[in-house]
C-alpha cells in the first residue's frame, strides 16, 4: 500500500507520471494499492477555496473522479496514516524526513 500526500494526488491526477520523481513512478509501478487519506480530500477543497488551486472541474467532481476514475482509495482520518496502516508514503514534503517513524517508508525526490 503507498499512501500519497494530498500533493502528490494532484500532481498525478492532473500531469501524470511525468510530474513525479522517477523513484516515486517505479515504486507505483510495483505496489498498485493506492490510497490517500480522507483528509487530503478536505484539502483540495481548501486549497481551491483560497485559490491556491485551480482545476478543471469543482473541488467536488474533481475529489471524486481523482478517486473513482483513478482507483485510488480514501483512508479514514488518522494521526499517522501510513504508520497506523503499515504503508509507504510518496511525499516531497520537506520534514517528513525528519520523522524516525517514516524511516523506510518514505520515497519522493
Amino acid at each position: 500500500m503507498i499512501v500519497l500526500d494530498t500533493h502528490i494526488w494532484v500532481k498525478w491526477i492532473i500531469d501524470g507520471d511525468s510530474a513525479l520523481p522517477e523513484t516515486m513512478v517505479n515504486a507505483m509501478t510495483i505496489d498498485h494499492y493506492w490510497t490517500v487519506s480522507a483528509i487530503s480530500c478536505f484539502e483540495v477543497s481548501l486549497l481551491v477555496k483560497r485559490g491556491k488551486l485551480q482545476l478543471p472541474l469543482s473541488a467536488e467532481e474533481w475529489i471524486r473522479e481523482g478517486l473513482e476514475n483513478s482507483g485510488i482509495d480514501s483512508l479514514p482520518v488518522t494521526i499517522a496514516t501510513a504508520l497506523v496502516y503499515n504503508a509507504k508514503l510518496a511525499s516531497i514534503d520537506s520534514v517528513f524526513p525528519d520523522y524516525v517513524e517514516l524511516q523506510g517508508r518514505l520515497f519522493g525526490k
